[in-house]
């Protein structure tokens, strides 16, 4: 089956496809004739692997502007300044893939299918994860049973150790032999069907999560190390969703900016960060990633000019946006091409998990290597030439030995690994955003950085009497506070 016949084929299934079950009642979802009310476990795999992509996209779409990967062109934008803004469509985005993930379950369960109730908990594991780092508190154990239209929150360190339980009955799922059904590898558009590479990944977002509390007392680098050994082994493994009707969707915003719809442009913080400016080292993947400006008479053109957050393009002439003197997502980059997949976790990122954890550990050797490594792979990812990956890693300001690795140079290499990842707000907030030369927004209006989001308001308006009361949005989650 060739790429476009396969991605049309997922992108109609999850059109097709909408499971309402118990929870219906919760997501206000109407009864249509025409919708298929009991599908295969194969239709709910193809549909839950295709919404898991699109969500990080989605949730990724907003966090980039927190962690300053992206910058809105006009002044005063609301996610970049850290206005109130409402997120109900993607709450509800989060909430219906986890619906369709409580179906697939419960389906599994009753088909006695461990492999499809082991992927359904490592994918639910991952919404649990995006929806409590994004708001902190939400519902779960009582949203999904059709038991209430209002159903209670959960507190967020409750869904951080459920999303943890998830993922240790779905690898006690996973390593069961005896499956009555086993993946429709077509309609697992994220691993093929591949039933240790699903282990695998349950074992990266356990590491991950482990990892996420480095700054609470019970965080423990043995237990992260040993989550790290059982996942990925190489960039092979990477858990990354490519089906599309027509294009990755942040290929749909650089084509869209292309005709004036503006949007995807470069923050500041992030091309700095790679151009040389903030580090003093020029980084070969910023090729990758952006295409360089192409007007004539800007400073050191052609060159990497990002937007400041929160005040638009104004600073660089004409102002007009309607050239390109700025840099963009682009759909050159082998991450945001049309026909990139979108990465949910990857090797590289592990290995920076890695080396975090070992350095914490007292292991500096294993760190150095783990971070050298992590660099290396995602070089590779992103098709840099052999010879410019080799010279910068040899670079002193990156080659700085085992005994002078820090904690800063781990951040600073995974903030270029995790680009587009919703998982980079959760290591700049991790960080206390220390990265070179990172402020705040233009008028931000915030005093601090921003550490969650308001809660939407199809929430409040639905079940307010169960949502949390507001704090300022520079209040710490649970994970984020010593």
């Amino acid at each position: 089956m060739n790429g476009y016949i396969k991605n049309s084929i997922a992108v109609l299934i999850t059109a097709f496809l909408l499971i309402a079950a118990g929870c219906k009642d919760y997501f206000d979802l109407a009864e249509n004739p025409n919708l298929v009310t009991d599908p295969p476990l194969s239709a709910l795999l193809a549909t839950t692997t295709h919404k898991t992509g699109l969500n990080n996209q989605r949730v990724a779409n907003i966090t980039s502007y927190f962690v300053q990967y992206l910058a809105n062109p006009g002044a005063g934008a609301s996610t970049d300044t850290y206005q109130v803004t409402d997120y109900t469509s993607t709450w509800d985005n989060l909430y219906y893939a986890m619906a369709d993930l409580y179906d697939m379950k419960q389906k599994a369960i009753a088909e006695g299918s461990s492999e499809y109730h082991g992927v359904a908990n490592v994918l639910m594991s991952y919404h649990l994860s995006l929806v409590s780092d994004l708001w902190g508190s939400a519902p779960f154990s009582d949203a999904f049973t059709g038991q209430t239209l209002t159903p209670a929150y959960d507190s967020e360190e409750a869904l951080y150790q459920e999303a943890l339980r998830l993922l240790d009955e779905a690898v006690t799922e996973l390593n069961k032999t005896d499956s009555r059904v086993t993946l429709s590898a077509p309609d697992d558009l994220i691993h093929g069907g591949d039933r240790q590479r699903w282990i695998r990944t349950a074992y990266a977002l356990k590491a991950r999560l482990l990892n996420k509390i480095s700054k609470k007392p019970a965080y423990d680098p043995a237990a992260v190390l040993a989550a790290v050994d059982a996942s990925y082994g190489s960039n092979a493994d990477d858990a990354q969703m490519a089906s599309f009707q027509i294009r990755n969707p942040w290929a749909q915003i650089a084509q869209d900016n292309s005709q004036l719809l503006l949007g995807g442009w470069l923050s500041e913080q992030f091309v700095d960060h790679l151009n040389g400016t903030s580090y003093g080292v020029f980084d070969p993947r910023i090729r990758k990633i952006t295409d360089p400006t192409q007007v004539p008479g800007n400073p050191g053109y052609p060159a990497f000019i990002g937007t400041v957050n929160g005040a638009g393009n104004r600073q660089n002439p004409p102002h007009t946006n309607t050239v390109k003197d700025e840099n963009y997502i682009s759909r050159n980059s082998p991450w945001t091409s049309d026909e990139a997949p979108i990465f949910i976790v990857t090797f590289a990122e592990l290995k920076f998990i890695e080396a975090e954890a070992a350095l914490r550990s007292g292991d500096p050797a294993r760190a150095y290597a783990a971070y050298l490594s992590g660099i290396t792979a995602n070089m590779d990812k992103l098709q840099v030439p052999a010879a410019e990956r080799d010279a910068y890693l040899a670079n002193p300001a990156v080659a700085v030995g085992a005994g002078n690795l820090t904690l800063d140079h781990i951040f600073k290499e995974k903030y270029v690994v995790t680009y587009l990842n919703p998982e980079a707000w959760n290591d700049a907030r991790r960080y206390d955003y220390r990265y070179a030369n990172f402020g705040l927004p233009v008028n931000a209006a915030l005093g601090d950085f921003i550490r969650r989001v308001s809660y939407p308001v199809g929430e409040t308006s639905k079940n307010g009497r169960n949502v949390p009361a507001e704090v300022p949005m520079d209040t710490e989650l649970w994970w984020d506070q010593p």
